[in-house]
């Protein structure tokens, strides 16, 4: 698929630069020489449409047998992205799910009423160290969507729509834009996108969305004259028209947004509800850690030795 050559990649001027409504710096997290840093939720800003959760993993280097390795953990009332631009994960879920997650793939995982997943660098054929980086999402589900049934939906990087050309490459990973639609579905319209820009390309974000975000990941990028390095969240005024002209060393952004849900969100440690009341039920039913009768949880087949605790906070 080629570039749509009707939208406009002129850069905002003078007071178009006041679309900018919020500037996030994500906040460093050291997970023992494994670096996250979270741009979501921010103090100033929960969600962009229905993003909820960003957080970029890395980049870092595993040496064999040492890396990542979430023990299994639960979640209610939002669906889970890992994408990675290097290296690979290991998923396992309540549903049976046992599959590796790969740079450029789709891994939709939806929680709904409630799941179980875990994820490892646990590949023991890996003899050289690996290097790791990528961002996970959490998405937050509409309330008619928050009891569903969990799923899990894997779409491989080649049945992702790309958009290449004039000194720009974007993968879109979910939801529609620029005319095109990923293969999978969602509770809510979004998108979400990886753009590779060359040394002074420009792109415009997709205007017809009502909320919309950039986070950028490598390089940087200027907005009517001011410059936003790798790590920093840009967040737009709905309806405004904007587009980034990537600077000197190219850049990488993920563009995010969409359709905002119908008010917000509460979250406690893995989970995401509309109300409170939902939250205290998820926490009983995982502190019971009963897994044979538990009609919301249950541990993933095949890495059911150990899981994390209900925290006391």
């Amino acid at each position: 698929m080629s570039w749509n050559p009707t939208l406009d990649p002129d850069c905002p001027t003078g007071d178009a630069v006041d679309a900018i409504d919020t500037v996030i710096i994500p906040r460093a997290r050291d997970l023992g020489g494994f670096e996250v840093r979270r741009a979501l939720p921010a103090p100033k800003r929960q969600m962009v449409g229905p993003f909820i959760f960003f957080d970029q993993m890395g980049p870092a280097e595993f040496l064999p047998t040492r890396g990542m390795d979430v023990r299994p953990h639960p979640h209610i009332g939002l669906a889970t992205i890992s994408y990675l631009f290097r290296g690979r994960m290991h998923h396992r879920d309540s549903l049976g799910t046992d599959a590796w997650i790969e740079p450029g793939a789709v891994n939709w995982m939806v929680a709904g009423h409630g799941i179980t997943h875990s994820e490892r660098t646990d590949d023991e054929t890996q003899v050289d160290p690996m290097p790791f980086f990528g961002i996970q999402t959490w998405v937050a589900l509409p309330k008619d969507h928050e009891d569903r049934p969990a799923e899990f939906v894997h779409a491989a990087k080649d049945d992702l729509p790309l958009m290449d050309g004039e000194g720009k490459q974007v993968r879109l990973i979910l939801g529609s834009a620029y005319g095109a639609r990923a293969p999978v579905k969602t509770a809510s319209e979004m998108f979400y996108a990886d753009a590779v820009l060359q040394p002074g390309a420009q792109i415009p974000l997709p205007d017809d969305h009502e909320d919309r975000g950039v986070y950028v990941v490598e390089g940087a990028v200027s907005v009517a004259g001011e410059t936003y390095g790798a790590g920093q969240m840009m967040v737009f005024r709905p309806g405004d028209r904007v587009s980034l002209k990537a600077g000197a060393q190219g850049a990488r952004l993920m563009l995010l947004g969409g359709e905002t849900l119908e008010g917000p969100r509460y979250i406690w440690w893995n989970f995401v509800a509309s109300s409170r009341e939902r939250i205290e039920a998820a926490k009983e039913a995982w502190r019971a850690e009963d897994w044979a009768h538990n009609p919301r949880f249950h541990l993933p087949p095949g890495d059911d030795a150990e899981f994390i605790p209900l925290p006391d906070r």
